[in-house]
């Protein structure tokens, strides 16, 4: 249970989803206890974002990270990637505004950080736990969390399509199972939205080549899915993703009911408001202890941080 973070320093080009153009990533290791944090390399020179709920600016199409008036869009599948393989600390540099989209999904993302081998380092791993039970909700959207001593997710959606439907998955988290089951999940979209997001503007990097894309009875992808039920599976990627936005490791065992970026996001601030009733700290300093420790008022800061 000690941190992790990458051997070395390892460099990608590729398309941004929003704007279509090239994208510079570039990932560095980083020291204990520094957490995953963003770079921004743009014309006012550079910039550090440190994790935090309240970094989301924009929940359209993606997850964005930003501040003021600069931003980093589609974050998800990188930090899946890095949550699916337990890398705890982690300098993600971004030439640019947007993380490249590769291929939507997060197997791209899991190849290049094995890659760059991953370093096990001296301190404990950081784990928040839940002291109780708690449920988020909001009409037919839910999060519903126990204690547990790990990470499971049901996760369920519900779209009025014929090759969707209702469909759930069940993912207890393990690296190896995150490459086998999770990591080469696509993200989709509907063919009649991608029209009219392109239409304004947005979504130009969006292809057949990084996307499940359905029209109104069928997928258009001339291969097909990965998976019979790959949209499930990406909705668990995203919602691992979205969740080491907290700034920590987050246990539990969660239900998740039609969700999506926004409800995600408004959940990790939920938490962050009442952390003292629900949230403690995983104590791994003794061989084979895994106790709760009330959580300090430090941890989790209620804006974003920039050095």
């Amino acid at each position: 249970m000690r941190q992790q973070t990458i051997k070395k320093d390892i460099k990608c080009f590729g398309v941004g989803l929003h704007g279509g153009g090239k994208v510079c990533l570039h990932m560095r290791p980083a020291e204990e206890d520094t957490g995953v944090v963003f770079v921004h390399k743009g014309s006012n020179g550079s910039r550090v974002l440190k994790l935090s709920p309240y970094l989301v600016t924009s929940t359209e199409l993606a997850t964005t990270i930003g501040y003021k008036d600069i931003s980093i869009s589609t974050v998800e599948h990188l930090l899946a990637a890095v949550a699916g393989l337990g890398i705890d600390n982690l300098c993600i540099e971004v030439h640019g505004n947007e993380l490249p989209i590769m291929d939507g999904s997060a197997a791209s993302f899991i190849f290049l950080l094995r890659s760059a081998g991953l370093r096990r380092q001296r301190l404990p791993r950081r784990i928040l736990n839940f002291a109780r039970p708690v449920l988020y909700k909001k009409g037919q959207r839910w999060i519903r969390v126990e204690p547990y001593n790990g990470l499971k997710i049901k996760y369920t959606i519900d779209f009025k399509h014929p090759m969707v439907g209702r469909q759930s998955f069940v993912f207890e988290h393990d690296p190896q199972q995150f490459i086998r089951s999770l990591a080469k999940a696509r993200t989709f979209g509907f063919l009649k939205d991608v029209e009219k997001l392109q239409a304004l503007g947005l979504a130009l990097g969006g292809s057949l080549n990084n996307a499940v894309v359905l029209d109104d009875y069928g997928i258009v992808n001339p291969d097909g899915l990965r998976f019979s039920d790959e949209l499930v599976r990406h909705k668990v990627l995203d919602f691992m993703g979205d969740m080491t936005l907290m700034g920590a490791t987050l246990w539990g065992s969660f239900e998740v009911h039609c969700s999506g970026h926004s409800f995600n996001n408004a959940f990790l601030r939920f938490l962050d408001k009442n952390k003292d009733e629900y949230l403690r700290w995983m104590d791994f300093d003794m061989p084979g202890k895994k106790e709760s420790v009330p959580m300090p008022e430090r941890v989790l800061r209620p804006e974003p941080v920039w050095t």
